[in-house]
């Protein structure tokens, strides 16, 4: 695919004021959404082909979601369109101040492989609401799931409006050297330094949507019942593929051994015996991730689970026990089944450790203590989470999502996507009824005093 090509005509066709009106954008995110209600079948059929998501989970995490975020956008979108009133100080009398939104015009929306729809198509209604032209590069790493959305946005957008650039490194390089208004990735690290670099070539503002490695802290007096199903929810999800999944969990001795148990018979009621005998429990996305995993369990440590098929890339939820901040899983974000356990004795501990480290996409807490709240909310630095929770601050248009420090910038989802994708360009109307001639030339004593009672 000829990309220089398909960022001309999409520069030209924002240039005829097409995806301007609120009204048409309305149109097609309508459009939109009833060609993913056509086509859930097939995307669902995809993402078990992928990443071996059974339907419900693929509805519930990604074809729910972004329908839910189509819905929202719709209804609102006018609303945030309009020119906002803002208040005019007495040095601009008299006058009328005023913000409108403007899209920035080609923008690229870069997704991963873990949630191959919803984190393609969430930026991609941002930007559309926002009324930009927009370039999507699917990860190669959810070759069914890419073909299957291509197929679907050729059927509802022009090319010259969105278009889809399916493939690998080599397609990643060249969108990257080509000059965007607005770059929107999702992914590691690694590559959001080099989006941030090349990005910065052009002067284009980014969003980075990263990882790393998100704690969940379990104090004493929390309800574990509760707490060990809604961890096991938010850890094994996807399999642990999941950018806010609990990387680790910091529990407090007096409660570790009671919590482990309740923990390990919730995940037999979710899983049951033998998970990988499960047919609505998922895969690892390929290889070369199964081996990196497998190679984090220590079998010395192993307090439940460590089961795998390399032939199927299935991993079992994995329990590693007594496990410290210097062993090999604790050196990365880990991606995967496998929760580490660390118990401390005291909160403060607790909250040392995750200040030790970089800044996480999503921290998590549970507990009954207010105090021990008001701390982990006033001590920690974090993208987002939940108390007495987890991730499920991520399934909501009401708030915005992102993350901070190592672990990204900017945020999205209702209208922070629409304010992400668009610049708010401030307006001041003067009138020509009146003008103040205090600010020319001449300067005298008198407009000296007078400018000193305005700008006091």
């Amino acid at each position: 695919m000829e990309i220089s090509g398909i960022v001309k005509r999409q520069r030209e066709y924002f240039a005829t004021g097409a995806t301007r009106k609120a009204g048409d954008r309305i149109a097609v995110l309508k459009k939109l959404q009833q060609a993913i209600r056509a086509h859930e079948e097939e995307l669902c059929d995809a993402m078990q082909k992928d990443l071996g998501k059974s339907r419900s989970e693929s509805y519930m995490c990604e074809v729910g979601l972004t329908l839910s975020e189509l819905a929202y956008q719709i209804r609102h979108l006018k609303r945030w369109a309009r020119p906002r009133r803002r208040g005019t100080d007495l040095t601009n009398f008299h006058a009328k101040s005023f913000s409108v939104r403007e899209p920035y015009g080609c923008v690229l929306v870069m997704s991963p492989w873990n949630y191959p729809f919803l984190l393609s198509m969430e930026p991609l209604i941002g930007a559309v609401a926002a009324g930009n032209c927009c370039v999507v590069k699917p990860s190669a790493y959810s070759p069914a799931t890419s073909a299957a959305m291509a197929a679907l946005l050729r059927e509802v957008f022009p090319e010259e409006y969105v278009a889809v650039v399916e493939g690998g490194r080599a397609e990643n390089s060249a969108l990257l050297d080509e000059r965007f208004d607005y770059i929107f990735f999702t992914g590691g690290v690694t590559v959001g330094k080099l989006v941030m670099e090349k990005a910065a070539a052009h002067l284009t503002p980014v969003t980075l949507e990263l990882g790393g490695k998100s704690p969940c802290i379990v104090d004493g007096t929390a309800d574990l019942e509760l707490a060990a199903v809604r961890i096991a929810f938010g850890k094994y999800l996807n399999c642990g593929q999941t950018c806010v999944a609990p990387d680790y969990l910091l529990i407090e001795r007096s409660v570790k051994e009671k919590f482990l148990k309740i923990f390990i018979r919730k995940l037999t009621e979710m899983y049951g015996i033998q998970p990988l005998h499960n047919q609505n429990y998922g895969k690892i996305i390929n290889r070369k991730h199964f081996d990196r995993l497998k190679g984090l369990i220590d079998e010395k440590k192993l307090a439940w689970g460590g089961d795998t098929d390399p032939e199927s890339l299935r991993m079992a939820p994995t329990v590693l026990d007594n496990v410290t901040g210097e062993d090999a899983v604790m050196q990365e974000e880990i991606f995967g089944p496998i929760l580490p356990v660390i118990a401390f004795d005291r909160i403060e501990e607790a909250f040392a450790f995750v200040l030790e480290r970089e800044k996480p996409l999503a921290a998590y807490l549970f507990t009954r203590s207010r105090e021990t709240e008001k701390q982990f909310l006033s001590r920690l630095s974090f993208g987002g989470g939940c108390i007495n929770d987890t991730i499920m601050h991520l399934a909501t248009s009401r708030m915005g999502f992102g993350g901070v420090g190592n672990s990204g910038m900017g945020s999205y989802h209702g209208r922070k996507s629409f304010e992400t994708f668009s610049h708010e360009k401030n307006i001041l109307k003067k009138y020509n009824w009146i003008d103040m001639p205090l600010r020319y030339q001449p300067y005298d004593k008198k407009k000296d005093k007078l400018v000193r009672m305005f700008l006091k």
